[in-house]
């Protein structure tokens, strides 16, 4: 079964209770010779290969071929490859129902079924793949709790959708529903975009949450190079599939685990690309609860510490004109990593799943292409600083969230529109009932609230689309698509649900928001906020299933939105 004849049976660090036990063993390799074991088998290291595989979205729906190429390459070094699926929540097919909420938990229940299984069967080793959004930060919290070595492997970009010449993605559509609602397209139009923007299997192409925490994992050391670049149907990414599979082996013969590459260090080499890319404002929830996971101190309020330091760099989309393919084309993530590191904006001494250190494998790796345009060069940046801010105030006492590559409103102060749901948001906003000049409020949708957290790509788009993404503020306690721009504001802190301020806020209510002072807040008095809290009444917690579990369990947005906070100070607030 394997080319490789070196004696590997030390590295079975997990599985060898299947041989070392002898007789008392019998029953369990009995089950294994069935799924295809044979005697040598036994003393082979077992790999895990976790594909996040499902035909309910055409950013996982090639995994499991992808898979079979990681299982090709743990054969090929010596090993024994051992498949299995988890879920996935594909965000733009769930996005504006009630089936959003179930996004963010899918990280969590991504993190814990990988742990499951791999520890459960005894793995000795894991290699993961994803496609959608949470994929990534789930598998990299599954790698960090299970302690095996890992390696994880992005799924790849969508190509370009077409539409006359111009490309097009899966957010053209959701503009296009403002667009026509405003009147300067359509159905007609609108119809044409829905059949052109998604042409096959990847994830959303432009610098939305899965290309942004692809991106942040590959700068982390946890994703070979060029992982996240190359596009989902390319014969480089089935190369990577392969090699990573190789690459598994070779961590367990070095002894590599995966809180040996997620280091302080490597988390701040990954916020620095967030940065200089335009990640998501979902990289902030992610980058955190995988900090969590890792044992790796880090706040939400040392986000902007990189925010003052770091360029905006990448002219791609939301705020930008370009994708992921073309970030591929002009050098990939390792050429913008070869670029910051010679800049001395990326540590370089820290490991990666080569086995080699950040400066070893960037030392391989050619430039950003001559005469590309994606990537800025630092004496003329999209932004002199980074896109990602977090903003405190009476309204968000422990942060929110704001994107503001691209945003030409340095401050903003308006009267409150508070609505208790999206849907009535959004009927407002189609109804012409918000302004220019509005502050709209979604609020009771935070991680306990929702719960889950949802987005709200829909809502922003429609702003958008009508031509108001900059003159209508959009704040929440919920979430936003990587696809959002405008002026919007998420993961506001303490949530309402929690009896946060966001829950105190009251209609014509004066809001201001203020980037250069990073500030978040509304006129009142102190006498009026307590008058408003006494008489304050919170919606009973969700209690059903799977969310159920999860409002009752999940910690505040600011500290990641993880479900197994326990280890906290007894006085200190989630």
């Amino acid at each position: 079964m394997s080319k490789n004849n070196k004696d590997l049976s030390h590295l079975r660090i997990r599985s060898s209770v299947y041989t070392d036990e002898g007789n008392v063993k019998a029953p369990n390799r009995g089950m294994l010779r069935a799924v295809g074991f044979e005697d040598e088998d036994f003393y082979k290291p077992q790999i895990g290969v976790g594909a996040t595989w499902a035909e309910t979205t055409p950013c996982n729906i090639h995994l499991n071929d992808l898979a079979q190429h990681a299982k090709d390459g743990v054969i090929e070094a010596g090993g024994f490859p051992m498949g299995f699926n988890t879920i996935t929540v594909a965000d733009g097919i769930s996005m504006g129902t009630q089936g959003m909420r179930f996004s963010l938990p899918s990280r969590d229940i991504i993190a814990d079924s990988m742990e499951t299984i791999v520890a459960g069967e005894n793995m000795d080793g894991l290699v993961a793949i994803g496609g959608c959004d949470k994929n990534m930060p789930g598998s990299a919290i599954a790698m960090a709790n299970l302690q095996v070595p890992s390696v994880f492997v992005y799924g790849g970009t969508i190509m370009p959708g077409k539409l006359d010449g111009e490309d097009i993605d899966l957010v053209s559509i959701f503009e296009g529903v403002g667009q026509v609602n405003a009147g300067t397209i359509d159905a007609d139009r609108l119809y044409e975009i829905e059949c052109n923007a998604c042409p096959g299997p990847g994830a959303c192409g432009g610098m939305y949450t899965a290309n942004t925490m692809a991106a942040a994992l590959e700068a982390m050391g946890m994703s070979l190079p060029g992982s996240a670049s190359s596009p989902a149907t390319s014969k480089a990414k089935a190369k990577d599939v392969r090699e990573a599979g190789k690459a598994v082996v070779n961590l367990l013969e070095k002894g590599i685990y995966p809180r040996d590459i997620m280091t302080r260090k490597s988390f701040e080499n990954a916020i620095t690309v967030v940065m200089a890319l335009g990640g998501s404002t979902n990289a902030v929830l992610h980058l955190l609860a995988m900090a969590h996971a890792a044992d790796v101190h880090l706040t939400i309020e040392e986000f902007n510490d990189f925010q003052a330091k770091v360029p905006h760099l990448a002219d791609l989309k939301p705020s930008g004109k370009y994708v992921m393919y073309d970030l591929y084309l002009a050098g990939g993530v390792q050429g913008v990593l070869k670029y910051l590191y010679e800049e001395g904006f990326i540590h370089g001494d820290c490991l990666t799943v080569t086995g080699k250190t950040v400066a070893e494998n960037l030392a391989e790796v050619d430039p950003l292409k001559e005469g590309q345009e994606v990537i800025m060069p630092l004496e003329s940046p999209k932004r002199a600083d980074g896109p990602l801010i977090i903003l405190k105030g009476n309204l968000a006492p422990r942060g929110a969230v704001a994107k503001v590559s691209g945003v030409k409103v340095e401050r903003h102060v308006g009267p409150a529109k508070v609505f208790n749901t999206e849907h009535d948001a959004v009927e407002a906003v189609l109804n012409d009932e918000v302004k220019a000049g509005d502050v709209v409020v979604v609020r009771f949708v935070g991680p306990k609230g929702g719960p889950g957290m949802p987005e709200m790509l829909s809502l922003s788009s429609m702003l958008v689309g009508k031509g108001l993404g900059e003159s209508v503020a959009l704040l929440t306690d919920g979430r936003f698509s990587g696809g959002t721009h405008g002026l919007v504001i998420g993961h506001i802190a303490p949530e309402a649900q929690s009896g946060g301020p966001i829950a105190l806020l009251e209609d014509g209510d004066v809001v201001t928001i203020c980037q250069k002072n990073k500030e978040l807040s509304f006129e009142i008095t102190e006498e009026e906020l307590e008058r408003r809290r006494e008489h304050l009444e919170l919606p009973p917690l969700y209690r059903r299933g799977a969310l159920g579990k999860y409002a009752h369990l999940v910690s505040c947005s600011s500290k990641g939105a993880v479900t197994d906070f326990y280890n906290r100070h007894p006085f200190e607030e989630d």
